[in-house]
């Protein structure tokens, strides 16, 4: 093949690149009911341009998706989210943020395959949606923290009334964040990395 001065060959991005100092990398997932932040997050946190699969969405989710108390949300992830954060100079997260509709949730199945740990994202105008979401977790014994998304018009409770309605254990860490904030997120992640480092280290 003749190749030109004025032919160019394209890579990775400089910023895509891994570190050249990453000796471990490790996959979580994020998921969450409808509209609970999942794409959010994975944007706000990664340090790549995410990958993402939102598609405009159509008169075809009309009687099939829930989307009370989200009525405004015009784009829903058909497929999954993917970004990158560095959590350290050797340690490299894989973020998979899952689709949210009850339709598209056979790609979980995929998506957890390899899967360290989880973020569930919850959304206290729709807190009735986690029920299954923590329920197939459970089911798949996939070790997971709860993320709180402080939406401005979302009701707050207090930890404990959170805890009863959702049937969680004392162990299960909770925390409250901003999913659209970098530092907020990055929380979530530093949290649900000390709780599976403690399932790996038992006390004693």
């Amino acid at each position: 093949m003749d190749f030109r001065s004025s032919d160019t060959i394209t890579g990775p991005r400089s910023e895509d690149v891994l570190p050249t100092t990453a000796t471990a990398a490790v996959k979580v997932v994020i998921v969450g009911g409808f509209g609970a932040g999942k794409t959010t997050m994975v944007g706000s946190v990664s340090e790549i341009r995410p990958l993402t699969t939102e598609e405009t969405m159509t008169q075809a989710g009309v009687g099939v998706d829930d989307n009370s108390g989200v009525e405004s949300k015009t784009s829903t992830t058909v497929a999954m989210d993917f970004g990158r954060i560095s959590i350290s100079e050797e340690l490299i997260l894989y973020l998979f943020g899952t689709p949210g509709q009850e339709r598209f949730w056979f790609l979980w199945n995929g998506l957890f395959e390899g899967a360290l740990g989880a973020v569930v994202l919850i959304d206290t105008r729709r807190l009735e949606v986690s029920f299954d979401v923590i329920g197939r977790l459970e089911e798949r014994g996939v070790p997971f923290v709860v993320a709180v998304n402080t939406f401005p018009d979302a009701p707050k409770h207090p930890v404990e009334a959170l805890r009863s309605a959702l049937d969680l254990s004392d162990e299960v860490p909770m925390i409250d964040c901003d999913a659209r904030l970098r530092a907020s997120s990055r929380d979530v992640l530093m949290t649900l990395m000390r709780y599976l480092h403690s399932l790996a280290v038992p006390l004693g």
